[in-house]
């Protein structure tokens, strides 16, 4: 049923699957504007007269109104609640995605870029934070699996969309048909998204508790731990994503269309692993699967770097990039559980952080990937080697101890709501 604007404070109750559905469509707009349009990077070079950095610095503004839009709305949601943000935000993002399918330069579509992230990033951060108000333990990873799984089958199907809208009818039809699709999420949140955090959950006091609660989440260092794993491990698959049109279509030689099939490829490996991953929370420790795929990324990004370093990328290189992306599917969700376990009832802050820093490192490594121009790979095999090193650094130095534990919607325990609002927590693996 359709929600008020100001819902009566209440417990938090379980997510149906009208909202599930929601907040998965939401968190697929950030795939979908980025991959969709990857495959006309050439092209859109040529017809704006600008370079690969150039075309590449429009999803650096992308990324930064991503994450500096998390940082604002997340903190924001904690004080007047999810709905309104969450609705405001989808708006912007539908406005800015017109203005890019009809931008005249490449300054005109970096800078409406940068409102489609602004915009974008209350679907992102809020689909996390509503899964924290309402869910707790192995309920909150699959959850948030499932949120991950949408968010790299978007990817699957974007390239290979993006494929085709571009050799047929130009770039420009992407970003309309990303506009058609954040209108259908406009329209879903409308209808199906209820208000999650009631009043008597909500923080008081303005921008000074705003900073009180960010310092408080910033300052557990199992919370900031989790989130470095997250942001670097992202950071290293960014590197393949912004790199690789390129250095599939230029330095491989494949078409438009074989790029957007082995990108494809590339995603369904994530993809499964993100859906084994969410089948196995609460039967294998957390800690367990992503040291799992954080040691996996780590040796297939120095595969990487030795045969970019030895010429031409071939096969296996194809091969390593699938095995790398691969890999995230058992760190995402997991660290993610983990973080937000640890950030308790100021998920919104949690969050915000998780997510401005996460497309914060991914804007810094979009452009720093084309430094050397359009004919190598070294560039992008050494953002990996990096990112996957301080990602695992992170996560054995920073978390060592932690208790591997999820931390419960505020007032709600395994046998329901308990009268203090006391966070409760749930053990899920050691």
């Amino acid at each position: 049923m359709p929600a008020s604007a100001d819902a009566p404070a209440r417990p938090a109750l379980p997510l149906g699957p009208a909202l599930v559905a929601v907040l998965a469509l939401l968190t697929a707009v950030a795939p979908l504007s980025i991959d969709m349009y990857l495959p006309g990077f050439p092209a859109m070079a040529a017809e704006l007269g600008t370079t690969a950095s150039g075309i590449q610095l429009t999803m650096t503004a992308f990324l930064v109104g991503l994450g500096l839009g998390q940082l604002v709305i997340g903190p924001l949601s904690d004080g007047i609640g999810r709905r309104r943000p969450l609705l405001a935000g989808t708006a912007l993002c539908l406005l800015a995605s017109v203005v890019c399918a009809l931008a005249p330069t490449v300054e005109v579509l970096t800078g409406a870029r940068f409102l489609q992230g602004l915009g974008g990033a209350a679907g992102v951060v809020l689909a996390r934070a509503v899964i924290s108000d309402t869910s707790r333990g192995p309920a909150a990873a699959k959850l948030l699996g499932v949120l991950m799984i949408v968010s790299v089958v978007a990817p699957v199907v974007a390239p290979l969309a993006g494929g085709l809208i571009v050799a047929q009818s130009g770039w420009r039809l992407v970003f309309w048909v990303v506009a058609a699709l954040v209108l259908l999420m406009l329209g879903g949140a409308a209808l199906w998204a209820r208000e999650t955090l009631p009043r008597d959950q909500r923080t008081r006091g303005g921008v000074g508790a705003t900073l009180t609660t960010a310092r408080q989440v910033l300052a557990n260092r199992y919370y900031t731990g989790y989130v470095l794993t997250f942001c670097f491990s992202f950071a290293g698959l960014f590197a393949y994503i912004s790199a690789s049109p390129f250095v599939v279509q230029n330095i491989i030689g494949l078409s438009e269309g074989q790029f957007s099939l082995v990108f494809a490829l590339n995603a369904l490996a994530i993809t499964a692993t993100s859906a084994v991953s969410a089948a196995l929370a609460g039967r294998v420790p957390y800690r367990v699967m992503i040291g799992t795929g954080l040691t996996a990324a780590g040796l297939a990004a120095a595969g990487l770097l030795v045969t970019a370093l030895q010429g031409v990328p071939t096969a296996p290189t194809l091969v390593l990039l699938a095995v790398f992306q691969g890999s995230f599917g058992l760190v995402f969700g997991n660290a993610t559980a983990l973080a937000l376990g640890q950030a308790g009832r100021h998920a919104g802050t949690g969050s915000a952080f998780l997510g401005f820093l996460q497309f914060a490192l991914a804007a810094v490594v979009a452009p720093l990937v084309g430094l050397r121009g359009e004919l190598t790979a070294v560039p992008m095999a050494i953002a990996m080697v990096v990112s996957a090193a301080l990602a695992a650094l992170s996560f054995v130095v920073l978390t060592r101890g932690a208790p591997a534990a999820v931390t419960a919607a505020p007032g709600v325990l395994e046998d329901g709501p308990v009268g203090d609002g006391t966070p409760a927590t749930a053990a899920v693996g050691r």
